[in-house]
Parts: C-alpha cells; structure tokens; sequence
C-alpha cells in the first residue's frame, strides 16, 4: 500500500467524524417570557425557539389548554387559557437526532381587588387617639405587597409584608394615631401595592374609598368641669351659711333688745304706783 493510500484513508475517517460531529452540533432552546406571573384565570401567550436551523420536532408540553397560534421552522408561538394554579410548561426541539428542552414555570398571583378602609371612631376631639384599619382580603403572594395608610396624599403609614405562601390570604394593617385640627379637612385612604416585576409580572395597585373624620374641639375636661362644680356648690354653701347666720343674728339680737324694753317699762310701773 503506497503512503498515499493511508493518508486517504486518515483524511477519509476525519471527514467523516467532522460531519458526524457537524450533524450533533449543539443547539439552543428558548422561552420567551423568561419568567412568567399570571393572574389566576388568565391566558399567556408563550413562544418557543431554536438556534437550530432546520428542527425536525418540537412544540410545547403543558397541562393547561394550548392553541398554537403561529410557526415558523426555528420557534412556535402558542396560547395556554385559564392558568389558575402554579405550574411547568416545558419547551422542546430535536435536531439532528438530539432534543434539547427548557422548562417554565408559571406562578399564579392574585391582586388586591378590594381594598376596606375603617376609621374609629369616627368622631374625635383634637388630641385624643383614633385607629386606622385597612383590609386586603384573598391575596397572594404576600411577598412585595405594600400598604399604605393616606391623608388626602400624605403618608401617613405603610407597611411591607414578607412571606412566600401562595394561596390567598387577608392581609390587614392597623395604625393609631392622634388626630390634628386639620383632619377633617382631609379624606383617608388606603392604597394596596403589589411589585411583582422581579418575579415576571407587574406592579398591581389599587385603592379604597376614602373616608372623613369628623373632628372637633375638646370640650372642658370632665375633671376640670368636676372640681369647678364642687368649688361652686362650697362657695354657695358658704355664702348661704354667712348669710344665715346673719339673719339669725338679728333676729336674736331684736328679741332680746324686745324682752329688755318690757321689763324696764314694768319696773317704771311698778315704782311710779309705789310713789
């Protein structure tokens, strides 16, 4: 065998590990959204792709109703209906033999429809203390939410709330605080904010109706207006008293002079029939 021979031979076997090699290239699949959160109940529309130029398969595998919507050779566009608990769907693509797949997973959220502001009492003297109460109920994920407590715009408190559960549940924020003059000239609010953009989704808001307060001005203090009637009623009695003893005084003092008149009379009498 002349060396040229084994030379071909060689150059034969690498071309065709080359083109074996070449058919096997690896490929890419791809999701779009990449992260995915949905109101329960909604519908998403989901594309699935391939760096591959020529797939011989691929679609999308999922629990949920889907309709493939559009395609192309390297992506399939597709519709899932009601999502309404969490779940994976699950992209995939074969080229060349060789299938590559990639998962999603779907979260399911559910925003603060309702928002229920109370105030108590809802009248109050200037100074004394009221309750701010705002409800959030059936909501989910905990996670992001904030609520906060308004006067007219002004903040008046707001809290963030932690937690990974899931299922919907009341979220409640309850504040007191001293209520001003100028209150009653303001309308109270809640509002209720979800961020779930780091999660796929968007920032979900909603507010309460407002909600006056009636404030007026303190009348005297009951201690006060104690102490000033009891001083009242001791100086009558002591006026009363005085005058009283007055009036007894000279009642006294006229019978007495009276009595001491008479008998000087009947003395005068008696020494002029003795004379």
């Amino acid at each position: 065998m002349s060396p040229f021979g084994g030379w071909g031979l060689l150059s034969a076997f690498l071309a065709l590990l080359c083109c074996t090699g070449s058919g096997e290239e690896a490929f890419e699949v791809r999701m779009w959204p990449e992260q995915l959160m949905v109101e329960s109940g909604e519908s998403q529309v989901i594309n699935c792709s391939t760096t591959c130029t020529q797939p011989n398969a691929g679609g999308l595998e999922t629990t949920l109703h889907k309709t493939l919507l559009e395609e192309q050779a390297q992506w399939k566009l597709y519709e899932v209906f009601n999502i309404s608990q969490d779940t994976d769907v699950i992209c995939h693509f074969t080229c060349s033999g060789k299938q590559e797949s990639r998962s999603l997973n779907v979260s399911v959220f559910y925003p603060p429809k309702q928002v229920l502001l109370k105030l108590w009492p809802t009248l109050v003297a200037v100074g004394k203390s009221f309750t701010i109460q705002c409800r959030v109920p059936s909501v989910a994920p905990l996670e992001g939410l904030t609520v906060t407590l308004l006067r007219g715009s002004e903040i008046v408190y707001n809290q963030t709330f932690v937690g990974t559960t899931l299922s919907p549940q009341e979220a409640m924020v309850t504040h007191n605080t001293t209520a001003h003059r100028e209150d009653d000239r303001h309308n109270f609010s809640c509002r209720a904010e979800m961020d779930l953009r780091s999660r796929g989704g968007d920032l979900v808001h909603s507010v309460s109706d407002p909600q006056a307060l009636d404030v007026y001005e303190p009348a005297q203090d009951s201690q006060t207006v104690i102490i000033i009637t009891v001083v009242s009623v001791l100086l009558f009695l002591f006026v009363t008293s005085v005058l009283l003893c007055f009036v007894f005084g000279q009642q006294w003092h006229q019978r007495r002079t009276g009595t001491y008149g008479v008998q000087a009379a009947w003395r005068r009498l008696r020494w002029a029939y003795r004379a």
